[in-house]
């Protein structure tokens, strides 16, 4: 396929750019976009066909399962069987930002996203761009790092291009990522909560709210 790049400004994108984007997810294509973390890579997590696009596109093994985008604290009852209270005030804390709550998932979240392990990361993203893009698709994303399965995850969508041309649809450039890191995974369905990936929220500020962090 042929890869488009869109330039736009980070802070106030630009309207049309964020259309074309959702509508490229909606048709069940691949976009690349970025948040304060790395680049990302997105796509309808509701269509099992573009899910497998992605997986192929960055040659992510199947049992290894995909986060889901959201705007907010709000969204994640629409994909958990519960809503445990230290999620809720994770989230009020640090989102948007770059912090991966990893919880039960409900029927919503397909096998091609939680790769049957029953459970799915939920992230809030701290960018106007890959928020705007959220809401112009009108559904959930999934959206892991734009890069091929192994490689150092994209900081610019130059690095994203250099990585997937010719195998997403579109990249939309808002100059390099403020964090140019992952974010940090934390399992909330484990007791004691466990990180099973350091990123941009530390282990001492989560501790703040979970005494008992494994």
């Amino acid at each position: 396929m042929e890869t488009r790049l869109l330039r736009t400004d980070p802070a106030h994108p630009d309207p049309a750019i964020l259309q074309e984007a959702g509508r490229i997810l909606r048709a069940g294509g691949l976009v690349v976009m970025p948040t304060e973390t790395v680049y990302g890579l997105a796509a309808d997590a509701l269509n099992p066909e573009a899910v497998a696009a992605l997986r192929a596109a960055k040659a992510r093994p199947e049992e290894k399962p995909l986060p889901v985008m959201v705007s907010g604290a709000a969204d994640i009852p629409m994909f958990t069987t519960e809503s445990p209270s230290n999620a809720l005030s994770l989230a009020a804390a640090f989102w948007p930002g770059p912090l991966t709550l990893v919880l039960e998932a409900n029927q919503r979240v397909g096998e091609s996203v939680h790769a049957g392990t029953g459970k799915v990361g939920l992230r809030a993203p701290d960018h106007a761009v890959a928020q705007g893009i959220l809401l112009a698709a009108g559904r959930p994303l999934a959206l892991t790092s734009a890069n091929i399965a192994g490689q150092a995850p994209a900081r610019s969508a130059q690095e994203a291009l250099a990585a997937l041309n010719g195998r997403v649809d579109l990249i939309v450039d808002a100059g390099p990522a403020a964090l140019g890191e992952p974010s940090t995974v934390l399992d909330l369905t484990c007791d004691p909560p466990r990180i099973l990936r350091p990123g941009g929220v530390s282990i001492e500020r989560l501790r703040r709210l979970l005494s008992d962090l494994a």
